[in-house]
């Protein structure tokens, strides 16, 4: 199984938007997360690199 860390912009503990994440669905300009208990975060903004090696993704936020 290859669960994910998904960070707000940048590669920092203060950035994790939500760990354990088994998809990652891009809509209508959101990002939407979903955990292995079926948790889901949508943010506003676009994927910018996906490492599963890693288990690692950064989504860059739109500023409004």
């Amino acid at each position: 199984m290859c669960l994910s860390t998904v960070y707000r912009n940048q590669l920092t503990p203060e950035a994790i938007i939500m760990k354990n994440v088994m998809t990652i669905e891009c809509k209508d300009g959101c990002v939407i997360l979903t955990d292995l208990m079926e948790r889901q975060v949508a943010i506003e903004g676009t994927l910018e690199k996906a490492n599963l090696v890693d288990g690692v993704a950064i989504i860059r936020e739109t500023v409004v």
